[in-house]
């Protein structure tokens, strides 16, 4: 059975593109693979968060994962920074990761051009803990987007390095997962690409928010004057909307509106009510349940502790390994 390693960042809650995109997938994997899903609590304090807010963070997100679906007895959920071993295979092998390597990489050079003022040695070793990350557990496919893809092709040349130094075979070189046609692309509501928090609190759906919320963010969603001919092509804007509403909407819904549109007689902010009403029925039993589990903190830590272990069974096999290969005995 493949091996498969997946981060995922504590910096804000799940929407509706993080749903449909990594996470649908994830509950699928579990079923198919050794999964090993963990909160990268490490990584983001590169943004430096308020102690406060990173445990809040990571208690929200463990939440609203276990509130999607994945399952602590299929796979190993659990929190970066409770594997010790993470951080120390990241000193190990940072000592064979090189300036210029790291320089090289795309995300550091996008990082300096953003935030000019917070150029930490994190943000630069980057690449070298998520190798890390994913070599700890022998990773033999890692789900990346496109942004990743530089990051997974440095861990694959740090183990190869590490492999031909110490002429041994102990990590593999793990490749990329492609979700292939099954990696959904969820439009954002301000038209202008895919939802994601970066793009402003307005541009995505949480399964957090409340209904109230998603009603007044579908009616802002970009919208045209309407068509002026039958059958007109959409414009982007418009086509989002559709394929907003094919994620959550039913066949006749969409349908109903298709025609509308052909009719050139579609009243948009009736399109958008109808939105934001689904939208708002098939977020409701995740906000729910992600409100019952973060008010159970028995729950939350029995889950983390169990996460921890099984996580740590597989690290500190990986790292007495590399640390005999390496040179280190003990007297």
């Amino acid at each position: 059975m493949e091996t498969i390693v997946s981060g995922i960042r504590p910096t804000g809650n799940l929407h509706l593109g993080n749903y449909f995109g990594a996470v649908k997938n994830f509950v699928r994997l579990q079923e198919q693979a050794n999964c090993y899903f963990f909160i990268a609590d490490y990584h983001s304090l590169t943004t430096h968060p308020h102690p406060d807010n990173l445990h809040k963070q990571v208690r929200q997100v463990l939440a609203e994962y276990l509130a999607c679906g994945l399952d602590p007895e299929k796979c190993t959920l659990f929190i970066q920074s409770d594997l010790p071993e993470t951080a120390e295979l990241y000193m190990l092998l940072g000592m064979n990761a090189y300036v210029g390597e790291l320089e090289r990489c795309t995300s550091f050079k996008d990082k300096i051009r953003q935030q000019p003022d917070n150029i930490n040695a994190g943000l630069f070793t980057y690449p070298v803990l998520m190798a890390a990350d994913i070599l700890i557990h022998k990773a033999s496919k890692v789900p990346v987007g496109k942004d990743q893809q530089q990051h997974l092709e440095m861990t694959r040349q740090f183990a190869n390095r590490f492999n031909r130094i110490y002429e041994t075979d102990v990590f593999p070189e793990p490749e990329a997962y492609n979700f292939g046609n099954e990696l959904v692309k969820v439009p954002g509501l301000d038209g202008s690409g895919k939802m994601g928090k970066s793009e402003g609190e307005g541009n995505a759906v949480f399964l957090f928010d409340e209904p109230e919320a998603i009603l007044k963010k579908v009616k802002k969603a970009v919208t045209d004057s309407g068509p002026t001919e039958p059958n007109q092509p959409k414009a982007a804007s418009i086509q989002n909307i559709f394929d907003l509403m094919n994620l959550v909407s039913q066949p006749e819904t969409i349908q109903f509106f298709n025609e509308q549109y052909d009719a050139c007689s579609i009243r948009y902010g009736d399109m958008k009510k109808q939105l934001a009403e689904d939208m708002i029925i098939f977020t409701t039993p995740y906000r729910e349940k992600i409100k019952t589990l973060i008010n159970d903190d028995a729950y939350l830590k029995k889950i983390a502790l169990a996460g921890k272990e099984k996580a740590r069974e597989s690290a500190s096999k990986t790292i007495k390994e590399v640390r005999e290969i390496i040179g280190f005995r003990s007297f």
